[in-house]
């Protein structure tokens, strides 16, 4: 065995490679020898000679899985979990996960095989659909399979997506059952807690808030404009008098417990701490001038596929930083709001000009396109990111350096590993990006995610060309839209099945 401290760096970095490879192949294997036991024990025990009724205790078929899975023997998995040296329950829950990917998710499982895919991740997706039924679980499958490149955050962003979009009403039904959970609930404080050192509460009260997203929201955004306003409206009585935004919303929640109070202070009639004074004067006071209320603004990008402009597939809504969520949900979150609704935006359209700060439209059109970092395997997904020229911007270089053939959105650190260490970085297009690292990895980030390229290298090691892995794109055929025939299966169900596969590969 080679010895670690004796590997450069390049060495290292193609054993990690090598190492991750190996990881997903064992956790696999796992898999699929629980599978085989699963198989070992389909029979009904019922059926066997001197058999305990299941009445009395007796073993029983189970199904562990969703629809479409096989059963199981109920108590077989104490002897399997003992040689994995795990929990029973453990066990069954791995084995209903890798039911599901065997018989009802082949596409992810596949992936999942050919170590495009964590298992664990998988895993995931498996459990958050089990309760769709066969038919409509394959919508989830496709899409996932094909978006396989995606940041493991994203991916099951996407799995959620498409769970809501192929049974709305099933979800319609979870957010009646957790507006039923709303509440308003304060923690009891322990004995010891008034003088404990960590997690003490000397003269604080956590409270916590269950209240429905579009109800959080709007409480979110008015304690942030009150502690705004008290910060703004804050006189340091000394050096050391600088409370913190925390505690200026604190403040805030404070204030809200007095609505009157939050309203004199949001109209600019009078700090919320000071008396109203009783003396009269012999001039009126001046007017004091009314802060205007800010508006509460929500920009829409509305996306739609030729799926859902026919009325095949219910529209699902992504929002920033609260994820999936149904067109009616998107309404009470709006209700509120001055809606921005932006006009078609074409991302194959490109700017170019000749400063050095991209412009506003390219920004956003970069923004859709990539969706986030661009670094690889990154998951950033915020707006606050820097748009860094890919080729470096040169002030004596030729005009038009700057826009969207030059803009990769970065987080500030990715920003100074690509300005400070000898990465390659290249655009190949819009939001299609190149990276080559100082020891020579190269990956490929798109929309789609981060792909890793496989380098073909001369004997001395110097790379002379590139394979690119195919992409695979969902294509669903219009035509398995047409109507029900009788014993066939739904038509968006049929339509999912039939879909084509599009793939293209290149080596550079």
């Amino acid at each position: 065995m080679v010895e670690l401290s004796d590997l450069d760096a390049a060495a290292l970095l193609a054993a990690e490679e090598a190492g991750v490879l190996a990881r997903r192949r064992s956790d696999v294997d796992e898999l699929l020898r629980l599978l085989a036991w699963c198989d070992l024990h389909s029979v009904d025990p019922q059926t066997q000679p001197g058999a305990t009724p299941a009445r009395l205790g007796g073993d029983r078929l189970r199904r562990l899985g969703g629809q479409g899975t096989p059963e199981v023997a109920e108590l077989c998995f104490a002897e399997f979990a003992i040689a994995g040296r795990a929990g029973t329950i453990a066990t069954a829950h791995r084995a209903a996960a890798a039911l599901d990917l065997r018989h009802r998710l082949p596409l992810l499982w596949q992936r999942v095989q050919d170590l495009d895919i964590e298992v664990w991740l998988a895993r995931k997706i498996a459990d958050l659909s089990r309760p769709l039924t066969k038919d409509a679980v394959a919508l989830v499958d496709a899409s996932v399979a094909a978006a396989h490149d995606l940041p493991a955050g994203k991916l099951i962003e996407l799995a959620e997506a498409r769970i809501i979009e192929a049974d709305p009403q099933t979800h319609r039904q979870r957010i009646a059952a957790e507006e039923a959970r709303t509440g308003v609930f304060t923690r009891r404080r322990r004995p010891g807690q008034a003088v404990a050192a960590i997690d003490g509460q000397a003269d604080v009260q956590p409270i916590t808030l269950r209240l429905p997203t579009a109800a959080a929201l709007e409480f979110t955004t008015t304690i942030e404009e009150i502690a705004t306003t008290l910060a703004d409206q804050h006189i340091p009585e000394d050096d050391d008098d600088v409370p913190t935004m925390d505690q200026f919303r604190a403040h805030a929640a404070e204030l809200l417990a007095d609505p009157y109070a939050a309203i004199r202070l949001l109209n600019g009639d009078q700090a919320p701490d000071t008396e109203p004074t009783t003396e009269p004067t012999t001039e009126p006071e001046p007017e004091p001038s009314r802060p205007t209320r800010a508006e509460r603004k929500a920009v829409v990008y509305v996306h739609l596929s030729p799926a859902a402009l026919a009325g095949h597939a219910s529209g699902v809504a992504r929002v920033e930083d609260l994820g999936p969520m149904l067109l009616d949900q998107l309404a009470a979150l709006l209700r509120h709001r001055h809606i921005d609704l932006k006009p078609v935006i074409d991302l194959n359209h490109t700017t170019a000009v000749d400063a050095y700060e991209h412009p506003a439209t390219s920004k956003e059109r970069t923004l859709l396109r990539t969706g986030g970092d661009v670094f690889p395997h990154s998951t950033s997904r915020t707006r606050r990111l820097d748009h860094d020229h890919v080729t470096p911007y040169d002030t004596h270089g030729p005009p038009g350096q700057t826009g969207d053939h030059n803009d990769a959105r970065l987080t500030r650190r990715h920003h100074r590993t690509k300005t400070h260490l000898p990465y390659r970085t290249r655009q190949l297009g819009l939001g299609a990006y190149r990276w080559e690292t100082p020891h020579g990895l190269v990956r490929v980030v798109t929309g789609y995610g981060t792909t890793a390229v496989e380098g073909l290298r001369d004997r001395d090691g110097v790379l002379i060309g590139e394979i690119y892995p195919a992409r695979y794109e969902l294509v669903v055929d219009e035509a398995a839209f047409g109507e029900r025939r009788p014993n066939s299966v739904p038509a968006y169900g049929a339509a999912r099945r039939s879909a084509a596969w599009r793939t293209s590969g290149s080596v550079e």
